[in-house]
């Protein structure tokens, strides 16, 4: 777990344009409750950077010489302890880039687009913090439907659902479909509390880091189509 919040949250920046490091860091160190502690201009740099250091959130670009930012990403988590693993968001300048699924696999809490507004970046890193997907739901589904390739029958390996009750499955298929709690909540006639616990759980069973890579899932065994609504 991250360490409670009786300090700034420590921020690290991953990009090899410098103009781009300055501008976040401006944005960033303006707010009383976080500050950037690390950069580094490519993957190399950031995994030697960051080793052994206590980071709540990497904001990682996806195109840098010598590592990118999917490798970085993955040898970042890897090196860090269990207890003390940072969140990671990618940064791209294409929206719907297609490494951006390849870096929530490698770990990444989710993405976020360079030209995004300063109050969407800053709002970013509180939501990774606190353990939700940086992604918007209906962002997510946009960014599934384009990259993940929906399996074949066939292909579809629905074994990872099996630990999951009726209820946690319909909880899933509604985050799938891009429903956020509140609206799973009306869907399924519960309070946004219950959302909140059946979602924890279906992340816990999946062994799943975050909303994002949850529905991931959720498309790759068929449990949600690209179109549904």
């Amino acid at each position: 777990m991250n360490d409670p919040l009786d300090r700034p949250l420590r921020i690290a920046l991953v990009d090899d344009q410098p103009l781009v490091r300055a501008g976040f860091t401006m944005v960033i160190d303006s707010q009383d409750d976080m500050e950037v502690v690390a950069q580094a201009s490519d993957g190399v740099d950031a995994v030697e950077v960051l080793r052994g250091r206590t980071i709540d959130v990497v904001l990682m670009d996806v195109r840098m010489p010598r590592m990118d930012g999917i490798e970085a990403t993955a040898r970042i988590l890897e090196q860090a302890p269990a207890d003390r693993s940072p969140k990671v968001i990618v940064l791209t300048t294409f929206d719907l880039d297609e490494y951006v699924v390849s870096a929530i696999r490698a770990g990444a809490s989710g993405f976020l687009l360079k030209d995004a507004q300063p109050e969407d970046l800053l709002g970013a890193i509180r939501t990774v913090h606190r353990g939700d997907a940086v992604i918007a739901p209906s962002a997510t589904r946009r960014l599934l439907e384009r990259v993940v390739r929906a399996p074949e029958p066939e292909e579809k390996d629905t074994a990872v659902l099996e630990p999951l009750t009726e209820r946690e499955r319909e909880v899933l298929t509604l985050m799938g479909r891009g429903f956020s709690n509140r609206e799973i909540g009306a869907e399924l006639f519960v309070a946004e509390a219950t959302v909140k616990t059946h979602v924890g759980r279906v992340l816990a069973k999946l062994g799943a880091r975050d909303r994002v890579q949850a529905v991931i899932i959720a498309f790759e065994t068929g449990l949600v189509a690209p179109g549904a609504s």
